[in-house]
Order: C-alpha cells, then structure tokens, then sequence
C-alpha cells in the first residue's frame, strides 16, 4: 500500500506539472497569436515584403521657342523570373525569346539560349539580361515571346531609373543647373520643389540571396511627374553668346569669362555663358561667373559717376575739364589716363567717350569730396547696392562704400569714381545699364517665365519692376548720346558699324591680388597687378530704341596678346549684336556689315541661312549607348539611322548644328 501511495503521489505530481506545461504552452500561444500577433506578423512580413519607392519623373527644362534644354531619360534594369514561366511556355518560346534578345542586345542566340536553361536548372528567380536600358528598347523588350506574358507568368522584371541630360550639350550648362548630391545650382536647383514632383511606390518580395522582385505588375500608387520649367533662354541667342566668347577666350588665352544677353523691356535673359580655362587650354562652364562673381568693374562704372553728377546738376556734358597732361596725384596715388600725354581740356562728354580716368575722377573729387555722403547716395538710388534677386542660387554681393566705414580713405571717393573699390557682378551691372536703356525703369533679370504640368500653365513668372525711375530723362538722354558716341568716335570705335546702332561702355580694371604666400612660403601683401586685368563691355543695341542690353567681361587675359576692354570684350559684344540683327532685324536697320575681326565666324554668310531654316540643334552623342542616343534624337523628332552595337563612335550630323524635324541621322556604334 505505501509503494502504491508513493507511485500515486508521483503519477500526480506529474500530472500536475505537465498540466502547468500544458497551460504554459497554451498561454504562450495565445499571447504570440492574440497578444503579440501583429507585431510578429508585422516583423515577418517586414523581412519578406518591402514598400518600393518608384521616383517621379524630373520635369523638363524647355527654351523660350521650345527646344529642349534638360530632361530626364528612362533608364531600366531588365530581370526575369524563370521560375514564373510555365515549363511548356519555357520550351516553346525560348528559341524566339533568345532570337529576340540576340537581334536586341548584339550576342548570339545560343548565348541567351543557354543562359536561361542554366538558370531554369538553378532557379533563379532574378536573373539578370540587361542593364541600362533605354524607353524604347524596354517597350520592345516588353513584347517579346514570354516576357509579354507579365510578370507572373512571364516572369518580366523591369527596374526602372532616370539620368539626367542637356541635348544641347555644354551650352549654358550652369544656368541649366542640376539638383543632386552635388547640391542645388542653376535653374534645377531654383525650382527643384516644383520639378521634382511625387513619388509612388509598389511591394517587392524578398526572393533569394537577398534579392527584391515586385509583387504586382502595377503600382499600388502612381507617381505623380514634375512640373517642366519654361525659361527665358532664345536657343539661337545662346548659341551665337557662347560661340563668340569662346572664340576670344582662346585667341587672348583668358582664365575665364562671361557674356549675357537682356531683354530691355522685360528683363528676360535670353543668352548667358559662362566659361573657365582647364589646365590643358579647354574652356567649360565651371561656374556662374554672370551671377556669382562680385569683382570691381573699372570704367564700366564711370556711367554711374556721370549720372550722379547729371542728376544733381552740378555739372553737364558740356563742361570742359582739364585732364591735364595725363597723370594726376591724389594723396600721393596715382591716377593716369592710357593715352600718353594725355587729353588736354576736353568736355566732359569727351571725358567719358574716351573714358579719362583723370577726368573723371577730378570732376567727382570737385563736387563730391566735401561730403562723399552725397555721391554714395545717389550711387544706391541707382539700385547698385541691391542684389537683384535673380532666382538663382549664389549671387554674388555687391558693395559701395560707406564714409562712414572704418575702411574708408581718403582716397576713396576718387578711387569709387572709376571703378574701383566699389565691388559688383556682371548681371548687376547689366541691369543698371539695362535701366538706362528702358528709360531709366530697373527691371529684375529673370530666367524662368513658366511652369508647366501637362502641358497646361500652373505658374507664370512676369517682368517686375524693382524702381520705377532711377533718374530723370533728361540725364538719361544725355548718357545714352555719349555712350552711343563711344562706339562712334570714343574708346570702342573698332567695333563701329555703319549700318547698325549700338551703345555702351568700355571697362578695362587692374585685378586686385590679395595678400597670400608665394611658393617660396614668403607673403605677398595684397596688390594690383600689372599683368592681370579684367576686360569688360556693358551696353545695349539698338541705341536709339534699344531691343537687348549686353555685358561681356573677360578675366586675366594674356597680356600680350591683349586686355583692354576695346580689344578684348567689345568685339564680342558686335559679333553677339550682328548675328542677333542678322537673325532677327531691329528696326529694319541694314545690317550687311564687312566682318573686320578674327573673332567673328569665318562662316558668317552660311549662318543666316542656316538660322533661317533649321529650328533644332543636333546634340553631342558621342560616347553615349546607342539606346539612349537613339531615344534621345528620335525625341526630338529625327529620324535615326545605325549600324553595329555598344557606343556611339560617329555621329553623321555634328553638334550644335541646326537641324530640322525629320531630318536623318546616322550613328555608328561599337
């Protein structure tokens, strides 16, 4: 009996414990199911099942006439899912499957052929055809044998991504911009909010070796694509801007230079170029120099001189001033004019047309040197203290010298008078000039006149004015005579045309060398220099009703050769007003002018012609894929033509030539 007791008690206590087991086990399933269900649920499926980001379409950046300047080329990834396919499919259409990549993708039939029965006896769920594919080929691609079947049956993978192009090359490429892990710059970065649009996005599943497939064939939420940007830029405009600067920048082997061309009554810029020399000679658009760089502008500056005397009525135009013989002395600085000898007594209008720095400079010290507040007033009244707020990252800051600044000196003033010490970027000094040429209204320069969706106008950008008169019209009469006559009979009058109108300023400035060390580690203190200077023209054409207004400024070009603005800037100021008149007739003005100067295109008579009839610029698709070169002109409505596979080796028509819709292109691939 006690045996038994003893075996009963232990048949209960185990019972028991595996009854607590049991209620354990119960407990602990019902807590992962009921309690912690979703959490694991979740967890799992997170391992398995992703959310896919499918990026919007970046909107296209467009001309004024419509050429395209930017936009975004598909890009895919094709994969295939062997496991998808049904096996009698598999062997009934691998032959034409392989057929059709082979005459697609350049190799062998047996190559493709033996490729997917490798990787239906490995199962590879994600198997990989081709890379870099473009819009075209992927929709060929979509249609063939099996892969027209889907995703699910004919296991078609396509993963899509998209580049970013300019199809007229290099041209105005800084202005263009970009927006990516380089940061924002040019238009791309101006408007990235608008052109980025929305995103979509699908489940994939995770497969093997880490692997994502998409789960469906359509995208659980469609992206939504970005608005296209409609600049201001004339095509035609551009191309003669960027052309004729440069030619000058390698005839004077200059570091860098820009040009820009203005609308005067809107403010459109409709051209601007922007190149910097490489360590091998070449030129490219390294940076905005047309909005970043603030320098010193030298005798581009002598206009607001002028006018602040004009405007205050302490002198005319017709006051003699004696330049003496040349050379003057201001707190034992000096200030020397280029002519040796100097020009006697002249008047102030003469002054200017021939652009005297002493006399200049000893007519501003006359009125203004016992209460230079009164000068740098009126300078700002001018609106040239003001950035001009170009939508545009990274203008540069411009700035006039306050009497009141520690940093003022008793030369100063004088110095101010002709360009230096006082420190502005090229686009600023346009748009002074720009508002002597629109009867004194100074319009803000802007790039961007629409953005579009769908083609239908979601935004429109129009002319604003920042001042509506920054000086009476009798001052701007008389400043729009005598720079008129600059190019009549003053510093300029190389560029002279009888049969058509222009009007500017010459600008010719020492470059300041700041303080830094040798390569000998000895310090060099801050100085001008004798051998760099900056060469500059700021104007506008025609001069009585004038159309455009125009600045060429070109940095450290090689002395020898040259680097007075005259010689260096204003001929490329002429050749961008001829072509423009040439192209487009401003007031029925003649313009067949003899072509005087190197710089000016030595096939100038073809030009006219040539700008007549085409309305396309043939893209550099040198080096690029034959799809994507291919997509890319058949875009723009030319009919494509090639031999051979890979990269494009020659291209029949070459860059930046005009073609016209239809024409045909041949490619030759390798």
């Amino acid at each position: 009996m006690v045996i038994k007791k003893g075996i009963l008690n232990k048949l209960y206590v185990v019972a028991v414990l595996m009854m607590l087991f049991f209620i354990v086990i119960v407990f602990r399933v019902f807590k992962l199911q009921y309690v912690e269900g979703d959490k694991y649920r979740q967890l799992s499926l997170e391992k398995t099942v992703k959310n896919d980001t499918i990026f919007a379409n970046r909107g296209n950046v467009y001309a004024a006439d419509g050429n395209l300047l930017a936009t975004s080329m598909s890009k895919f990834t094709i994969r295939m899912d062997v496991l998808a396919v049904n096996s009698e499919v598999f062997e009934k259409n691998i032959r034409a499957l392989s057929e059709s990549l082979s005459g697609l993708l350049g190799k062998s039939t047996n190559y493709y052929q033996q490729k997917l029965r490798e990787a239906k006896k490995r199962k590879n769920r994600y198997l990989l055809i081709a890379r870099n594919v473009g819009y075209n080929d992927y929709v060929k691609m979509k249609n063939f044998p099996i892969f027209k079947l889907g995703v699910y049956r004919g296991g078609f993978i396509a993963e899509h991504k998209t580049v970013r192009v300019h199809p007229i090359g290099k041209i105005a490429e800084r202005t263009i911009g970009y927006d990516n892990h380089r940061g924002g710059a040019g238009i791309e970065g101006a408007f990235a909010e608008y052109m980025q649009g929305e995103n979509g996005w699908r489940l994939k599943q995770r497969i093997a070796k880490g692997q994502w497939k998409p789960i469906n064939d359509v995208n659980e939420k469609e992206p939504i694509d970005g608005s296209d940007v409609i600049t201001t830029i004339d095509v035609n405009i551009q191309d003669i801007t960027h052309h004729a600067l440069l030619r000058q920048l390698e005839r004077f082997e200059a570091d860098h230079g820009c040009a820009v061309v203005m609308e005067v009554e809107t403010g459109e810029i409709k051209a601007i170029s922007n190149l910097g020399r490489t360590s091998k000679g070449k030129y490219y658009e390294k940076r905005n120099y047309a909005v970043w760089e603030s320098h010193e502008p030298g005798s581009t500056f002598k206009l607001a001189s002028l006018m602040v005397a004009l405007e205050d009525k302490v002198a005319d135009t017709s006051d003699v001033v004696d330049c003496e013989k040349g050379k003057i002395f201001i707190n034992n600085r000096k200030v020397e004019d280029s002519k040796r000898g100097g020009y006697g007594k002249i008047s102030l209008a003469r002054v200017f047309e021939v652009s005297s720095n002493v006399g200049i400079v000893k007519t501003i010290q006359k009125y203004y040197d016992k209460n230079p507040n009164k000068f740098t007033d009126k300078i700002k009244s001018f609106g040239l203290d003001q950035l001009t707020g170009v939508k545009i990252m990274g203008e540069g800051k411009p700035y006039i010298p306050n009497p009141s600044e520690k940093s003022w000196h008793p030369i100063s003033l004088e110095w101010m008078a002709w360009g230096y010490g006082v420190s502005l970027t090229p686009l600023q000094t346009l748009a002074f000039y720009n508002a002597v040429a629109n009867d004194g209204k100074l319009v803000k320069p802007f790039f961007v006149k629409e953005l579009r969706v769908g083609g239908k106008v979601e935004k429109s950008f129009t002319t604003e004015v920042l001042k509506d008169k920054i000086a009476s019209q009798t001052t701007l009469d008389k400043v729009r005579k005598v720079m008129e006559n600059v190019v009549k009979k003053g510093t300029a009058s190389n560029v002279y045309s009888p049969n058509f109108s222009m009007a500017g300023k010459t600008g010719t400035a020492k470059k300041y060398i700041p303080k830094h060390k040798d390569e000998n580690g000895e310090t060099i203190y801050g100085h001008y220099s004798n051998k760099k200077y900056v060469a500059s023209f700021a104007g506008f054409f025609p001069a009585k009703k004038p159309k455009y207004s125009c600045i060429v400024v070109v940095h450290s070009p090689k002395k020898e050769k040259g680097y007075y603005g005259a010689t260096v800037a204003a001929p490329v100021f002429k050749e961008i007003a001829q072509k423009i008149y040439t192209s487009n007739p401003i007031d029925n003005q003649l313009v067949s002018d003899k072509i005087e100067y190197a710089s000016l295109d030595k096939n100038y008579q073809n030009y006219y012609r040539k700008l007549r009839k085409y309305k396309t610029i043939m893209p550099k698709v040198l080096g690029m894929s034959g799809m994507d070169a291919i997509a890319l002109l058949e875009n723009m409505g030319l009919n494509v033509k090639f031999s051979g596979m890979g990269k494009v080796t020659e291209q029949s028509i070459n860059n930046g030539v005009k073609v016209k819709k239809g024409a045909t292109v041949y490619l030759k691939l390798s």
